[in-house]
């Protein structure tokens, strides 16, 4: 049999046509150059069935060897860059199975019995994407590591703490890293929630209405290590609601990633100058040789609107469409391949750019002390000796107000200064208006005193080790 006969052979539905599909038409609802990375969860999901379609004697014990021995071929064939995929053959799934009957004969055109590749398809993706998940847990693992490194060598270090971007109160500056561990935690806790509705079988609902073979599609689920089966047919071959789910999740991290970046370019500029990026991460001018830009987190910022552009696609795809299977699914794979790609890509390079954090202690101080940020510790003081804290709210913005006047923190007001203000206030003020008083006061759980932060830095790595 020739390949071009192969080939319209392998388009069942291409007996009920009267004239070919034109070649526009081929390249406009081809799949085959973007969906290819599907080709060993496809291999896969063909090899359970066949072992199923044999333990129920619907598929022969010499058939099942003859196509397990023609998927080893096809697998040594895609691994080392020889096997053909063709713009006729529409996707991964025909490709292969095309190819397995050239080699296999009878058997491979047996393969397809009792399922479609509605079915097929579904559960590919499934497959797929499963093991995807488990790959960006391990990359945001990885990077949490490398912010509670981060964090537990700058658990001293005091950075002004800001709300509306204006200095509000000293923070320890592993204390704010930590915040992102916090949102990457979270992340990896909904990415294993998604994962458990990622990992159905669809396998086995055929084209829409299940099928007359008797197939355990149970068995199939298990030998694919997949957590149960879709319950109605119909669902099971238009449902993409794992797809959105996950995309919304990663949609999340690149959020979290995002607001990461925009911190650390703020950070880095000679506005603030809190830190400093390491080379490799940064680019310069063209024309202005004096630049260093802090391109990879601009970057990560931009492409943050390009994985939530992704899910508002497939939101919009899903929106109109009635049961049960329609073409339109073919829009799902791009934009969730590239949202994978994107974030993997993303939580890849930040966790080596956090070990490039150069911190700047000395500049974080005096930023925290421009702003009077020991205000709140002032009034808590005064309430502390009997004061209502609004009366105490009132007295220190008095005397805030004085100290700008003259130039000045509140903690180099002399004492008889700040008694002007509240008779109650004595020599043990300084220590309060101190920065690193400030700091060490707030030691309650969840609190930014350097030993709060340690004792967080010791509940991450024990979670994330475990």
């Amino acid at each position: 049999m020739s390949d071009n006969q192969l080939d319209k052979k392998s388009q069942a539905w291409s007996a009920l046509f009267s004239e070919p599909m034109s070649e526009l038409v081929k390249r406009y609802t081809a799949s085959v150059f973007f969906d290819q990375r599907l080709w060993r969860a496809d291999i896969s999901g063909s090899l359970a069935h066949a072992e199923m379609l044999a333990a129920q004697g619907i598929l022969s014990a010499e058939d099942l060897t003859s196509i397990e021995k023609g998927m080893t071929q096809i697998t040594e064939d895609i691994e080392a860059g020889r096997f053909e995929w063709k713009l006729d053959l529409e996707d991964v799934h025909l490709n292969i199975e095309a190819r397995l009957t050239q080699l296999v004969g009878d058997a491979g055109k047996r393969l397809h019995t009792g399922r479609s590749r509605n079915d097929q398809v579904a559960t590919d993706v499934r497959l797929w994407l499963r093991d995807e998940i488990d790959a960006i847990q391990g990359l945001l693992q990885a990077l949490q590591l490398a912010l509670v490194d981060v964090a537990e060598k700058n658990a001293e270090v005091i950075l002004p703490g800001f709300t509306h971007l204006q200095v509000a109160q000293p923070v320890s500056f592993g204390h704010h890293l930590l915040a992102y561990v916090e949102m990457f935690s979270r992340d990896a806790e909904r990415l294993a929630d998604v994962r458990k509705r990622v990992n159905r079988l669809p396998l086995g609902a055929a084209a829409l209405a299940g099928t007359s073979y008797p197939l355990d599609r149970e068995r199939v689920a298990l030998t694919l290590a997949m957590d149960g089966v879709c319950q109605n047919s119909l669902d099971a071959v238009s449902d993409r609601d794992f797809a959105i789910e996950f995309t919304a999740a990663a949609s999340l991290v690149m959020i979290h990633i995002s607001r990461l970046s925009e911190e650390l370019i703020l950070w880095m500029s000679q506005s603030f100058g809190f830190i400093d990026l390491a080379d490799r991460f940064c680019t310069g001018s063209s024309i202005m040789p004096q630049k260093k830009n802090p391109d990879v987190p601009e970057l990560a910022r931009g492409k943050t609107g390009r994985v939530v552009g992704h899910l508002m696609g497939l939101i919009t795809l899903m929106k109109g469409q009635p049961l049960a299977y329609n073409k339109d699914n073919q829009e799902d794979k791009e934009p969730l391949f590239d949202t994978v790609d994107t974030l993997k890509d993303t939580l890849r390079i930040f966790a080596e750019l956090a070990g490039g954090i150069t911190v700047k202690p000395e500049a974080m101080e005096r930023a925290a002390l421009k702003g009077y940020a020991t205000a709140t510790d002032l009034a808590d003081y005064l309430t502390k000796k009997g004061l209502p804290f609004r009366d105490a709210h009132e007295v220190v913005a008095h005397a805030v107000k004085t100290a700008i006047g003259k130039g000045v923190d509140l903690s180099q007001l002399s004492l008889p200064e700040l008694q002007a203000f509240n008779p109650a206030i004595e020599a043990d003020v300084f220590e309060v208006l101190s920065l690193r008083g400030s700091l060490n006061a707030r030691n309650i759980l969840g609190g930014t005193a350097p030993a709060q932060v340690r004792a967080q830095v010791a509940r991450h790595r024990a979670r994330l080790a475990g």
